[in-house]
């Protein structure tokens, strides 16, 4: 594998504002975020805790982008995983400026949304809780049924561990 360095980003933080989503000209969504990570540290000389906060830009692109606009608020916290890209620009008085984003698109990028239902509005439920904690709790119903089905009468039953029982135990009626 000839590979000339590797560009990878990996994120977790919290979003700064709302996202902001546009529509490129074929029809594909681009959210902007900007994303807060934090390093806290204890001062060797004082005894006081201190804390930096870096922001970072970041570009979600196509169905990450929509997903983030319709579910993403200012402060969720989220995983980005993505790639480095600087661009130019020109500002409004024909000054050359450059930005530095992370990059997430469907090759080699991935968000996931952490930490549960936003602060600012606790006990609101998005619209895919509503639509999908019924399909959830039935799916994990079933699964959990056909696990106790699967398991081998012996295992179902022995729920305590035995002093002279062995940590592992090779002779099981597991079929792998």
């Amino acid at each position: 594998m000839a590979s000339k360095g590797i560009n990878k980003v990996i994120l977790i933080g919290y979003l700064g504002q709302d996202p902001e989503i546009r529509y490129i000209p074929n029809g594909s969504a681009v959210a902007n975020i900007t994303v807060a990570t934090s390093d806290s540290w204890r001062d060797k000389q004082t005894g006081e805790t201190k804390e930096k906060t870096e922001w970072h830009r970041v570009v979600l692109f196509g169905k990450i982008a929509e997903v983030a606009s319709e579910y993403l608020r200012k402060g969720s916290q989220i995983y980005i995983e993505g790639s480095l890209q600087t661009r130019k620009w020109t500002d409004q008085s024909g000054i050359e400026k450059y930005t530095t984003e992370i990059i997430v698109n469907h090759v080699g990028g991935t968000m996931h949304m952490l930490g549960g239902r936003s602060q600012s509005n606790p006990g609101k439920r998005t619209e895919w809780e509503e639509k999908n904690q019924n399909e959830h709790e039935i799916n994990l119903s079933n699964d959990l049924n056909k696990l106790s089905n699967s398991l081998p009468q012996k295992i179902k039953h022995k729920n305590i561990i035995q002093d002279n029982d062995p940590l592992i135990n090779f002779e099981d009626d597991i079929p792998f």
